[in-house]
């Protein structure tokens, strides 16, 4: 499992102007608190310390670092949902994967919660939700591949289950990689790397980049 973040330790915020805020978020911290009492950290609770305005627009796993913006208020809040949801936010990831992939291609695979087993989502080509992810393989390891993703679609541990599903699951992913594939990572090698989106007050186009620990 994913090392827990200490509570003293403030985020890497990489961009800050009136309207948004660019953080890091680290492997094993939340994206939002959770319900129980001992969820309650989390990377927006950490960032409203410093800026009490902030509003969380997208997540991620928890187990998953890399790159988030947060809205300043309510404007660019809704500013910023709309982008999201007309798919003008583009986000790229680097994943670690077991077994050599190599090339780009596209996993093209429904996907739905699998209930009994919540959080864990699941293939479904009856009634699962349209998912995409891209892929292209940037090298090859001992018995890995390093592998750039780029999620189309938003759907929860999309980019996890799509790469499971071709058999080349991320290394150290507790939900979907086999024992051997869990064990060679102490946390997800997941990363948001990379986010380009427009600005919610002028529309300027706006990219940032963060490198992996990994």
């Amino acid at each position: 499992m994913p090392q827990s973040v200490p509570i003293s330790d403030t985020p890497n915020v990489i961009f800050a102007d009136d309207y948004i805020l660019v953080a890091e978020k680290p492997a094993g911290l939340l994206s939002v608190p959770g319900r129980l009492p001992e969820n309650k950290d989390c990377l927006v609770t950490r960032l409203q310390a410093q800026y009490p305005d902030a509003l969380t627009v997208h997540r991620l796993d928890m187990a998953t670092s890399g790159l988030m913006v947060f809205a300043r208020g309510a404007d660019a809040h809704r500013a910023l949902s709309q982008a999201f949801a007309d798919r003008r936010v583009a986000k790229r990831y680097i994943a670690v994967v077991a077994g050599q992939l190599e090339g780009d291609g596209e996993v093209d695979l429904p996907l739905i919660t699998d209930w009994p087993n919540r959080p864990r989502q699941m293939v479904d080509r009856a009634i699962g939700k349209p998912s995409l992810t891209r892929y292209r393989a940037v090298a090859q390891g001992d018995g890995t591949s390093r592998v750039d993703l780029e999620p189309i679609t938003g759907r929860s541990h999309q980019l996890r289950v799509h790469m499971m599903a071709i058999g080349h699951p991320i290394i150290g992913d507790v939900f979907y990689a086999p024992p051997d594939a869990q064990a060679m990572s102490d946390r997800l090698l997941l990363h948001a790397q990379s986010l380009a989106l427009p600005h919610p007050r002028t529309g300027a186009a706006l990219e940032f980049q963060s490198q992996a620990p990994f």
